[in-house]
């Protein structure tokens, strides 16, 4: 028992220690609609923000809630494992801050695509109540169905499940056409429509800001990877 608590309280796996326990009460806490499922969400993907940071990352389709616990269990998993097998058995000393730090990095590089991975596989459970939770769907290729009315409205269903419909709503100059793959970028709740960009523009738009952010040197912050695309 001494052993479990030596680990557990151990840095890096003290991180996950403290958060891990955070996490299962937040899933309580929805599992009796005491904290919302959305609880990260935007309406939109343009600027820098979690929900943007997150589809940046491949985890378009699931609420950002869940895409961040899949990610935190996977990366404190190979953190365990990583204390388990290498670092418990080193007489750090204070070095054990520094290799702690280069450790949580490398846990979170790794599990990312994992996570990602394991959302793409889920996101179909989500797309069946994305009328209840419309949010969770920004990121998503589509392709449009049918050429827009006079009024912008067209219908749409996403590529990886096309037993998922969306209505869509184009502003004028920029209507969709039929066939075409577009991204959602944006929810406009009170028409229950999503707003769209090319996806070839969309993918411009994330290319051409993370060069702008390597030109300035990373003096602005990371890359979060929104949609910089009119909205």
């Amino acid at each position: 028992m001494e052993a479990l608590r030596q680990i557990a309280l151990s840095f890096p796996v003290v991180v996950f220690s403290a958060l891990l326990p955070l996490v299962l009460l937040y899933w309580l806490l929805a599992l009796l609609r005491l904290a919302p499922l959305e609880l990260f969400a935007r309406d939109s993907l343009k600027g820098d923000h979690l929900a943007s940071t997150m589809v940046a990352l491949g985890f378009a389709g699931v609420p950002v809630t869940f895409a961040l616990s899949v990610l935190l269990v996977l990366a404190g998993a190979m953190t365990l494992a990583i204390e388990l097998a290498v670092l418990r058995w080193l007489p750090l000393g204070l070095f054990r801050i520094p290799v702690g730090v280069a450790v949580l990095w490398a846990a979170f590089v790794l599990a990312s695509p994992l996570a990602a991975s394991l959302c793409h596989a889920l996101h179909h459970r989500f797309h069946r109540v994305a009328r209840a939770r419309p949010r969770c769907l920004l990121g998503e290729v589509v392709q449009v169905r049918f050429a827009p009315n006079a009024q912008g409205w067209t219908t749409a269903t996403v590529v990886d499940d096309p037993a998922c419909e969306v209505r869509l709503h184009a502003k004028p100059g920029d209507l969709p056409r039929p066939g075409e793959r577009r991204v959602l970028v944006k929810y406009v709740a009170g028409e229950g429509a999503y707003r769209s960009v090319a996806e070839s523009r969309y993918c411009e738009a994330r290319v051409h800001l993370r060069r702008l952010r390597l030109a300035r040197g990373g003096g602005a912050g990371p890359s979060h990877g929104g949609a910089e695309a009119p909205l």
